[in-house]
């Protein structure tokens, strides 16, 4: 077969099954390295199943979101896993149907009731690290992070204000930004600005975190010295920075395998009740917090 130059027929099989063995993957902003974790627990799952996925970045674009989603079905994929871009509404979840094309949102969804779902519990996590902030003797606290609505943001800030209205503190800090280093950096310039400034920051995640760091450092400030400062998602980077960043890690990789189990139960029976898998979060403590010294770093 070799010295022929044999080559499998894909397309002759996939008639004759039914199925292509290709899913879509569309993810909203592929540069973010908790999207690329998360893309890799998807393809380990489909790999061990015989399944290719198609990649495609929305970059947060509803449009580009249709075009990918046109696209997908006209080369006839088995199902798709997706992270709605902001914007996206249920009519999605109907389009879905009336293609009779299996769907699993992933991180994030726009219906609280319909449809397959994986994601982390993030309004969990955002009173993990809100509660132990409080416990360090903060009560100023800003909430940095988070331009476009969608229902990964309104968990955040559910649990961020859940927490703070709980211990009777204010809710005056919420500063709405591009999901950026930049914007992290330039958002603590204007916090550290005003008259009753905040001591300490949580994030919308770590890249913004690590931009709020920057900004410190700029100003001749150290997280968990002279500010508190507190991402979330647990990228790798964030155990290498400088200080270690105090984080809450969401388990993009488990949350990727989730996904794709739920999407392959889906695809053998599109009738089936929906299914959702919310991951449990867990407090990171490093030292960007003050809670930890460079030499005593600990996990919590």
């Amino acid at each position: 077969m070799e010295a022929l130059g044999y080559v499998y027929n894909r397309g002759a099989a996939n008639m004759r099954a039914g199925r292509t063995k290709t899913i879509g993957l569309l993810v909203c902003e592929i540069t973010n390295p908790f999207f690329a974790e998360m893309t890799a627990g998807v393809d380990h799952v489909l790999d061990a199943a015989g399944i290719a996925p198609f990649l495609a970045n929305t970059n947060e674009l509803v449009e580009r979101q249709d075009r990918f989603l046109l696209r997908m079905r006209e080369q006839n994929v088995d199902g798709v896993i997706i992270c709605p871009a902001a914007g996206t509404t249920a009519e999605l979840l109907d389009r879905m149907r009336q293609w009779d094309m299996p769907c699993v949102q992933a991180l994030r969804h726009v219906s609280a009731r319909e449809g397959d779902y994986a994601g982390s519990d993030y309004e969990l996590g955002m009173e993990q690290i809100t509660e132990h902030l409080i416990r360090l003797g903060h009560k100023r606290i800003a909430f940095i992070g988070g331009e476009r609505t969608h229902s990964a943001l309104t968990s955040r800030r559910a649990g961020f204000m859940g927490v703070l209205r709980r211990h009777d503190l204010p809710a005056d800090l919420i500063l709405k930004t591009p999901l950026t280093r930049r914007a992290g950096a330039e958002a603590i310039g204007e916090l550290l600005a005003r008259r009753d400034p905040p001591t300490a920051a949580v994030c919308f995640n770590d890249i913004v975190a690590f931009g709020v760091m920057l900004g410190l450092s700029d100003r001749g400030k150290l997280a968990g010295r002279d500010f508190a400062v507190a991402g979330f998602d647990d990228v790798p980077e964030a155990a290498l920075s400088r200080p270690g960043l105090t984080t809450v890690a969401t388990q993009p990789i488990q949350v990727g395998e989730e996904a794709a189990r739920l999407l392959l139960r889906r695809i053998e029976d599109h009738n089936g009740p929906p299914e959702r898998v919310i991951l449990p979060t867990r407090l990171i403590i490093r030292e960007s917090c003050g809670a930890t010294k460079p030499r005593d770093r600990a996990h919590g």
